[in-house]
């Protein structure tokens, strides 16, 4: 059964204890996973995350001649000695927005690419003009033509080249990387995004065989190299599905020990969740969050590129800036339209305003359990954190967005106390279950 057709019902107001594991990095996985295609050769992924977004671009991979095996849930083998370019199937990459990342993979090892344009949720306007500009740098020509994208290298081969972003763009920055690898020369990417998976993605390729130096810096230097090799690399934790659990400790009065997870990636989050005047402890490779009775303190955020708060935190902060004492403000600087799913959060009771980029939240005593949707994928994270924290039964519809990001997360909060759990419509047989 797809766990993603059913809805998420919750009956909410426990706080949840206990331990919980962070999984791999969607953001690493999915360039991590097409940029294998470079290589020409077989690579073992290990830590992947089980989620729609890495299984869609293992379909993606296989659809174009890659040998794809998995050897468990979380470790896959990648062979891609043979790749035919240019055949993936609309369908697919139009689903995840990272399917962009096959046009920088394909140029690096054809010269040429063409792809479909990508998918993901809708944040607004999310144009991939930076990636464009890095391709016609390298001695591309570019078009857009019927909702595909065509790239062709002069002679089929790119040329290195400055490249300086316009806006800091992970994608961006990532794309122009991946199409570089292989050029001739070397080329040197400025005001580049300093995100950890930047840096997981150019380790990746470094010990395949590539030459990039200053990854999770503003100037990136990638020096071009004949030819990649296969390896076994382990992807790192994912930093927002870690963040999204502190907040989750937080809202619901609990303590959470979150293992598998860098400290450091999580600073400003537990920098904000310590204003608020949470309990954070940091211990190796886990942090312990919690929340006793004491009422949370008003805050201002503002989402910031990396190492600034993440915009892929903003919907699950600020339903614990509902829960806080006065008025809190959180800034969205990233992506124009992330505050649809405010209007879910003010069925439970929130009382949010509106003014541009700048939500005003007015603190709440507690929510109220609703009938809400999930628009996009973090939305859909924050809806659970608020069912959880509300008092009665919440019901979340359009879940196949929230499963695009984490995995097994019924599984995860179940064992932490959560009374939480998917249902299916009625017409759906007992038979059709796996």
């Amino acid at each position: 059964m797809d766990i993603s057709k059913g809805k998420i019902i919750i009956s909410g107001g426990k706080p949840l204890v206990g331990e919980i594991p962070v999984s791999g990095m969607k953001n690493a996985a999915v360039a991590i996973v097409l940029s294998t295609i470079l290589t020409e050769d077989k690579c073992i992924i290990e830590n992947l995350p089980d989620i729609a977004d890495i299984n869609i671009s293992l379909q993606i991979l296989e659809e174009i001649g890659v040998k794809v095996k998995k050897l468990s849930k979380n470790t896959v083998e990648i062979d891609a000695t043979y790749v035919s370019p240019g055949i993936a199937p609309y369908e697919l990459v139009s689903k995840m927005r990272a399917s962009y990342y096959l046009i920088g993979a394909e140029l690096g090892r054809f010269g040429r690419a063409f792809v479909g344009l990508p998918g993901g949720c809708d944040f607004g306007v999310r144009p991939i003009d930076q990636h464009i500009k890095g391709f016609e740098a390298l001695g591309c020509e570019v078009k857009l033509d019927g909702g595909y994208i065509e790239a062709t290298a002069k002679n089929g081969v790119l040329q290195g080249s400055s490249v300086y972003m316009d806006v800091v763009t992970v994608g961006g920055t990532i794309n122009v990387m991946l199409a570089a690898v292989k050029a001739e020369g070397t080329t040197i990417i400025e005001n580049a995004a300093h995100e950890p998976h930047i840096v997981d993605t150019a380790n990746f390729l470094n010990a395949c065989g590539a030459d990039i130096s200053g990854a999770g810096t503003d100037v990136i230097r990638i020096r071009g190299v004949k030819k990649l090799h296969g390896v076994t690399y382990t992807i790192i934790p994912d930093m927002i599905e870690a963040g999204t659990f502190m907040i989750l400790a937080a809202a619901t009065k609990g303590d959470l020990k979150i293992t598998n997870v860098i400290p450091k990636h999580l600073d400003s989050v537990t920098a904000k969740l310590c204003e608020m005047g949470v309990e954070v402890i940091e211990d190796g490779d886990s942090v312990t969050v919690r929340r006793g009775a004491a009422p949370l303190n008003k805050v201002n955020v503002k989402t910031l590129p990396y190492p600034g708060f993440p915009t892929d935190m903003n919907p699950q902060m600020c339903v614990l800036l509902c829960l806080a004492n006065g008025l809190s403000r959180l800034t969205e600087s990233v992506w124009e339209s992330r505050f649809r799913y405010v209007e879910e959060l003010k069925r439970m009771g929130a009382k949010i305003n509106i003014n541009g980029r700048c939500a005003e939240v007015e603190g709440i005593p507690e929510f109220t359990g609703a009938s809400v949707r999930a628009v996009d994928l973090r939305a859909g994270s924050a809806m659970v954190i608020a069912g959880l924290a509300a008092k009665g039964i919440t019901q979340i519809d359009e879940i196949y967005h929230i499963f695009r990001g984490y995995e097994d997360l019924i599984g995860k909060l179940q064992a932490v106390g959560a009374d939480i759990k998917v249902v299916y419509p009625k017409n759906i047989e007992f038979s059709d279950f796996d």
